[in-house]
């Protein structure tokens, strides 16, 4: 009787033990998990604020949308965007649905800006260059046209090289021509590393890349999209924040 009282007895001190190592455990996986919360939800707030110094960039902007829905171009203009890249045609029948509104409204506010068309492998060039015509004035006061180049899922094509090349020099031409003014590219880093446009077109190149400085490119950029995740009060979601390299000319 006493022997099996006795191991009963350290039977429940078994148990107990076990169970408050499981607490203890389970109270540090939990720290961990808030300090993990905390440290994610502080890198998302630095990120959404965080963009280049002003004493080594001066001139900054931003690229917007139909996606930033109605924009407070005022506010836009408060938060340090001296100029604004507007997303205008897509391919060969795509536009932005608030890109007329969108130019109308950041000249009213005093930002300079231009438009995007995003080129498409699987259109012709001259189809996506009267696409982009129909869609945007010539005006003296716009800033140079930017050709949007990254590969889309919606286009499994992928002509090569020389082909490209062709057809992006004929798309530019007809564009410029209408502009009255050269066009930059702006191609990603993966579209690069296949195409080499920066090697085969000769324009001011925009690259992407966040918080770091591109280091594609078969020369140095322009313009820099250093920030795709930065919320500002005049814009639904996030927006992108540009800088231009010091000595460059938009013009």
């Amino acid at each position: 009787m006493k022997a099996g009282a006795i191991r009963g007895g350290k039977a429940a001190q078994a148990a107990a033990a076990w169970r408050a190592r499981v607490a203890r455990l389970l109270r540090r996986i939990g720290a961990a998990i808030v300090l993990l919360l905390l440290a994610a939800g502080l890198a998302l707030w630095w990120a959404a604020r965080w963009t280049p110094d002003r004493a080594i960039y001066p001139t900054q902007g931003v690229t917007i949308d139909a996606g930033n829905g109605d924009v407070h171009w005022g506010s836009i203009k408060a938060a340090g965007a001296e100029f604004a890249y507007i997303a205008a045609t897509d391919g060969s029948g795509g536009i932005d649905a608030k890109f007329a509104r969108n130019l109308a409204e950041a000249r009213d506010a005093g930002v300079q800006a231009g438009a995007i068309h995003r080129y498409s492998l699987c259109q012709l060039a001259t189809d996506q260059a009267a696409n982009f015509i129909r869609h945007v004035p010539r005006r003296a006061d716009m800033l140079p046209a930017v050709v949007w180049l990254d590969y889309d899922d919606r286009c499994p094509d992928r002509p090569t090289r020389a082909l490209l090349l062709s057809e992006l020099a004929t798309f530019l031409a007809q564009i410029e021509a209408h502009m009255g003014k050269q066009s930059l590219i702006a191609p990603g880093p993966a579209f690069e590393s296949d195409y080499r446009v920066t090697g085969g077109i000769a324009r001011t190149t925009w690259l992407r890349r966040d918080f770091f400085e591109p280091d594609y490119g078969a020369h140095p950029w322009a313009m820099w999209q250093a920030n795709d995740y930065v919320r500002l009060s005049g814009a639904k979601g996030t927006v992108g924040w540009n800088v231009l390299r010091p000595q460059g000319e938009m013009q």
